[in-house]
C-alpha cells in the first residue's frame, strides 16, 4: 500500500515513516516543495497523481496559531483551498483521503468533552480555516476527516520538546494552567493512520468514512503536562525547574485558545476498534526516544 503524505519534515510525516518500518508492505511517501507547494492550487493534483497512491494523507498544514492572525490569506490557502484541491483529485482517482484536523475547531467552552455531534466554533483564524477544510473534505464522499490535538514527538517543534530544553537551561518555567486537552503522540498517532488507511483500502463500508475524534486518553492543562516532562526527566537523573503556573491572562498571545478542547474519542473505537494509550505512558515513551540518543529520520523544512 502506497500512502502518500502532504509535507515532509512534520511530526506525522516523520512518525508515519518510523512506524512504516515495521510493514514491508507499507510505503509512505512525503510530498512537500517544490513538487507539492500547498500555497500553489496548480500544484497539488500534478503531485499527487505522480505519486500513484493507493490512500492520501492530508498532514501538512499552516499550524502557526498566533502568525495566522495576521496571515488570514495563507492560512486560507493551506488550511481551506488545498484540502478541498486534494479531496477532489483522491475522488478522481477514487481513492481515499485522510485529512488532519484539530481540537481548536471549537470555541472551548462547553464543560465535557466535545464529541463529532458537536457544532464548532472557532475562536481564530487557524481554527476557522482549518474547519474550512474539513467541510470541503466531507463534502466530497467516501473520505475521512480525523481531529487530534496537541501532538508531542520526538520529531519537528511542539510543547514536549521545548519543555525538555528549558529544564536544562532555565531555573523557573511560567506555563498556562488553565487550558486543557489531550497531549496525544504523534508517534502513537502514526499507527493508528496506518490502521485507518489499510481499513480504508480495502473496505467501502460508508461507516469507515466521514468525521472523527482522536486523541490519547486523560486530559490535561499545558501546566500539568509540562510538570510530567520535568517529574519524568528529574526521575532520569536531570534537573528540574520551578514550575510556575499562570492563568491565560498572563501569557497574552495573539490568538485567543479555547479554554477546554478535549475530545470524545467512542465513535472512532466503535468503527475501527481503535484506542491510543494513556499520554503519560506515552510521555515517558517519547522522552525516552529524546534522550536515547538514537538517530531518528532527518527533518527538512
Amino acid at each position: 500500500m502506497r500512502i502518500a503524505v502532504t509535507g515532509t519534515g512534520g511530526q506525522v510525516v516523520n512518525a508515519l515513516i518510523a512506524a512504516a518500518q515495521s510493514h514491508s508492505d507499507i510505503e509512505i511517501i512525503p510530498i512537500g516543495r517544490p513538487q507539492l507547494d500547498l500555497s500553489r492550487p496548480d500544484s497539488i493534483a500534478p503531485a499527487i497523481i505522480a505519486t500513484k497512491p493507493d490512500v492520501v494523507l492530508s498532514a501538512a498544514a499552516y499550524t502557526a496559531v498566533d502568525q495566522a492572525e495576521s496571515d488570514t490569506n495563507m492560512a486560507e490557502q493551506i488550511n481551506a483551498m488545498a484540502p478541498a484541491l486534494l479531496a477532489h483529485t483522491a475522488s478522481a482517482l477514487n481513492i481515499p483521503l485522510i485529512h488532519l484536523s484539530t481540537d481548536y475547531v471549537f470555541d472551548g467552552l462547553k464543560t465535557g468533552a466535545y464529541d463529532e455531534t458537536d457544532t464548532p466554533g472557532p475562536i481564530n483564524v487557524y481554527g476557522r480555516t482549518k474547519r474550512a477544510g474539513e467541510q470541503a473534505v466531507l463534502a466530497a464522499t467516501g473520505h475521512v476527516v480525523l481531529r487530534t490535538s496537541w501532538l508531542y514527538s520526538p520529531y519537528g517543534h511542539n510543547f514536549v520538546k521545548t519543555m525538555y530544553w528549558l529544564a536544562q537551561t532555565h531555573d523557573e518555567v511560567r506555563v498556562v494552567d488553565d487550558q486543557y486537552g489531550g497531549p496525544t503522540s504523534a508517534l502513537d498517532l502514526a499507527n493508528a493512520l496506518l490502521t485507518v488507511c489499510a481499513r480504508l483500502h480495502n473496505d467501502r463500508d460508508p461507516a469507515l468514512r466521514g468525521l472523527f475524534h482522536l486523541t490519547a486518553p486523560g486530559s490535561a492543562s499545558w501546566a500539568d503536562l509540562a510538570d510530567a516532562v520535568f517529574t519524568d526527566l528529574a526521575a532520569r537523573g536531570m534537573r528540574r525547574p520551578h514550575l510556575i503556573r499562570i492563568p491565560s491572562a498572563q501569557f497574552p498571545t495573539a490568538a485567543q485558545r479555547p479554554p477546554n478542547s478535549r475530545l470524545d474519542c467512542r465513535k472512532i473505537s466503535q468503527a475501527y476498534g481503535l484506542a491510543l494509550p494513556p499520554w503519560r505512558h506515552s510521555l515517558m515513551t517519547c522522552l525516552d526516544e529524546m534522550m536515547s540518543g538514537e538517530p531518528h529520520r532527518k527533518e527538512t523544512a
